[in-house]
């Protein structure tokens, strides 16, 4: 690959040109707000998946190019991101299954997503979290800050976005915190309720990705997070609040809920983890001292406008019913 030193430097002076930027995991929760961002933008935006068939079924623009890719092989990575001149690696994973373990995808796949960009001279965003640190006990943690780790060092101008737990329409935590406090007189809380979140939408993630193909000299680290800190209690009481219910919150020490997460593991759906026990643990904060969304002239959305969205919707399909 001749491109190799030539385009490191060159992606240090001058913003990513749009063209075809390859988004990896386009199909989740935040790789799909990513990949529309970036069409709407006018880049070329080609989704690299393990299994394009079932990505033609995904509410994508219709001008995307699907292609097949794993971020485990090589080959796969070297033929999906032949002339991108921007990548995108949003692939997660929360579970191991069989081969796909944390290790396998959030560092090794890291490292060849990055290995491969550098190779082929594309601008690499690599998407991470809040609080990943490669001396972690959790192993998803842990593999996180080893797979950030990993990154840096096949491509070293890559830039590594973490971000704070998203919310926005059809997530996974605002939407359950929701129907549970409005559900239930009785809601068990993680420990004390006391770690720290900063709860941001998944649109200005997708924005804040967007804007770093712009740049003309990014940072190599961006800590994207929501205007509003909580404690996880605060927020459900924020959230009983909003909708006007009475809730009642029971601390569960984190040893029962990490007992509780080892039988949910064998569920369908895998309803709770451990390794989702052990990142309530930590406080999902952004450094003050790290870019974030401000750098890039995005004014974060506040969890209320979508919490009244959601509250006025449930009541309008009430008055409905």
């Amino acid at each position: 690959m001749q491109r190799d030193e030539n385009s490191l430097a060159s992606l240090r002076g001058k913003p990513s040109q749009p063209g075809i930027t390859a988004v990896l995991g386009g199909t989740g929760f935040l790789g799909g707000r990513i990949v529309r961002t970036l069409s709407n933008e006018g880049h070329h935006v080609r989704v690299a998946v393990r299994h394009p068939e079932r990505a033609a079924h995904d509410a994508l623009p219709d001008d995307v190019e699907r292609v097949q890719a794993d971020v485990t092989h090589v080959g796969s990575l070297r033929a999906a991101l032949q002339h991108a001149t921007g990548v995108v690696n949003a692939v997660s994973l929360y579970s191991e299954r069989g081969p796909l373990t944390f290790e396998a995808v959030h560092v090794e796949g890291a490292r060849n997503v990055a290995m491969v960009a550098r190779q082929v001279g594309a601008r690499l965003v690599h998407v991470s979290g809040i609080g990943s640190d490669p001396e972690a006990t959790d192993g998803y943690v842990r593999a996180r800050g080893k797979g950030e780790q990993a990154v840096r060092d096949a491509h070293p101008a890559a830039v590594i976005l973490r971000s704070a737990v998203m919310f926005g329409p059809a997530d996974s935590f605002l939407t359950t915190l929701m129907n549970l406090v409005q559900r239930s007189p009785v809601y068990p809380v993680f420990g004390k309720g006391a770690t720290k979140l900063q709860p941001v939408h998944v649109e200005d993630v997708a924005a804040a990705v967007a804007c770093l193909f712009k740049c003309s000299d990014p940072a190599r680290l961006y800590e994207v997070a929501g205007p509003d800190v909580f404690t996880y209690r605060q927020l459900l009481r924020h959230i009983a609040d909003r909708a006007g219910v009475r809730a009642r919150f029971l601390p569960l020490p984190f040893p029962v809920w990490t007992g509780l997460a080892c039988f949910a593991e064998h569920m369908p759906g895998a309803p709770l983890t451990r390794h989702q026990v052990a990142l309530m643990r930590i406080d999902n904060v952004a450094d003050p001292d790290v870019p974030g969304l401000s750098d890039l002239g995005l004014a974060p959305e506040h969890i209320d406008a979508l919490l009244d969205r959601r509250l006025q919707k449930a009541s309008s399909t009430k008055g409905i019913g």
